[in-house]
């Protein structure tokens, strides 16, 4: 079974993707981890981009995943974060694997900005914390690998606007192209996660009786 969780910035889908994974056995994965993690020439050929400012292109991205799918022996599937952003990349997607459904975490553009704005993350594990809803154990400082953390430049209010016009325009068509779920990710993080997971844990028993 292969999901896709979706949602605006600040939504927290990387750390409902991680509680997922831990507690069904699944396999996240991240494109932003993917991108972190390459090696050998793919590496090099990421940072000639990156390096420049540019975005990787999409072909890199999927071939990145397709690397991936194929060391994944997981049985019980795939949970992708971070991909597909357009309708594109979906399409693109679904040529190298089949994604059973889409769970958009969903929450408003004004509480999107205001966990953004608070918002810090860790430059060498990649690791996101909230100071409101997810706060490090020692105050700016990685829980994993106790690094010093650090607040994107992009994470101001007029560039937030900017990418939530962006997902609006651009992701959100996505979600006519799959089955869809959607989740309420104004709520406590425990029991979004309790939605996803008994989500998923129903289309578990429904693709085993199919």
């Amino acid at each position: 079974m292969n999901i896709v969780l979706i949602g605006s910035q600040g939504c927290g889908k990387g750390t409902q993707a991680e509680m997922l994974a831990r507690e069904t056995g699944m396999i996240h994965i991240s494109t932003g981890d993917l991108l972190r993690h390459a090696r050998g020439s793919l590496k090099k050929e990421i940072h000639s981009y990156i390096d420049k400012g540019n975005l990787v292109p999409d072909e890199l991205i999927i071939k990145l995943i397709k690397i991936k799918l194929k060391e994944t022996k997981s049985k019980k599937g795939v949970i992708l974060d971070g991909f597909p952003r357009d309708i594109l990349q979906a399409e693109q997607l679904n040529k190298i694997t089949k994604i059973d459904a889409i769970i958009e975490i969903y929450i408003s553009d004004k509480e999107a900005i205001r966990r953004i704005m608070n918002r810090w993350n860790c430059p060498k594990c990649g690791l996101t914390y909230n100071l409101i809803s997810n706060p490090p154990k020692s105050k700016g400082i990685c829980n994993k690998c106790q690094t010093k953390l650090v607040q994107r430049e992009d994470d101001k209010e007029d560039a937030i606007k900017k990418r939530l016009f962006i997902y609006h325009k651009e992701t959100e068509p996505i979600l006519k192209m799959f089955k869809l779920y959607r989740v309420n990710g104004e709520l406590d993080i425990n029991k979004v996660h309790k939605e996803i997971t008994g989500i998923v844990k129903g289309m578990s028993r429904v693709i085993l009786i199919l």
